[in-house]
């Protein structure tokens, strides 16, 4: 026989690479793919700093920053650098990019499921603010929007907040984050509350009630993720928030 045949050893089967990171190696492509994102805005600040004649320095960024127009270029200069690194570390395993993201139109039930359940959920935190005496924008951003408005910048702002910091947003919490961790230990559960904490903190210019209005948020997006193994839902879902938000703060002012 082969197996005793000196001449003709057993094979040797070697296992397959597994085509999804797990816990730590999603987690730490996770913190490159957060940096490639932060570098992808800060890169549009830099350019327009340096455009402009200024020194490059943390004061020129703030004040260039601050304006509309060069805010919402920074905010869509993150798509791109987020989705090259996600790709490169999905193509790294090998994996089809589309269905490591689960980038599939879900079904119009879970459409029309996930909206109802998103605008219960707004709401519920919309009744409690003003039950608090509390405003339902953080006063920042509706300065920020209404400025937009009135210097011309209301498109590209809408489309900043409702195209591409969606789309940023969710493929690294919905999409990459969740797809790993959901494999690891941490299974379903874990991933949805772990990967809700890190889009959580990518928010951290809000205050603590406005973060856990993001957290609830967030769990309800994993869920539907989960749901319907659908990131294109989680997406429009987060875009149509963003929108309803942006509009109604932008030109109606509430």
């Amino acid at each position: 026989m082969d197996s005793v045949n000196p001449d003709h050893p057993p094979l040797r089967v070697t296992p397959a690479t597994p085509h999804v990171w797990m816990f730590w190696g999603t987690a730490l492509w996770g913190l490159l793919i957060f940096v490639a994102m932060f570098v992808g805005q800060i890169g549009a600040i830099v350019l327009l700093v340096a455009e402009r004649g200024l020194p490059v320095n943390l004061a020129s960024l703030q004040l260039v920053g601050r304006e509309p127009q060069a805010l919402a270029l920074s905010v869509t200069m993150g798509l791109p650098a987020t989705l090259a690194a996600v790709w490169l570390a999905i193509r790294i395993k090998q994996a089809s990019f589309v269905d490591y993201l689960a980038l599939h139109w879900p079904a119009w039930r879970q459409l029309l499921f996930g909206a109802v359940g998103l605008i219960l959920l707004v709401l519920a935190w919309e009744t409690m603010s003003r039950a608090l005496g509390r405003e339902a924008t953080p006063g920042f951003m509706a300065d920020l929007l209404k400025s937009g408005r009135d210097k011309g910048a209301a498109m590209v702002l809408l489309f900043a907040f409702s195209v591409a910091a969606p789309m940023s947003e969710e493929v690294l919490a919905r999409g990459f984050l969740y797809r790993g961790w959901s494999a690891s230990f941490l299974r379903v559960p874990g991933a949805i509350l772990l990967s809700s904490l890190v889009w959580t903190v990518v928010h951290l210019q809000y205050d603590m009630y406005f973060l856990a209005e993001v957290f609830t948020i967030g769990l309800w997006f994993g869920y539907m993720r989960y749901r319907a193994n659908s990131l294109w839902l989680t997406t429009v879902l987060h875009a149509l928030n963003n929108l309803t938000a942006v509009v109604l703060t932008m030109w109606l002012g509430v």
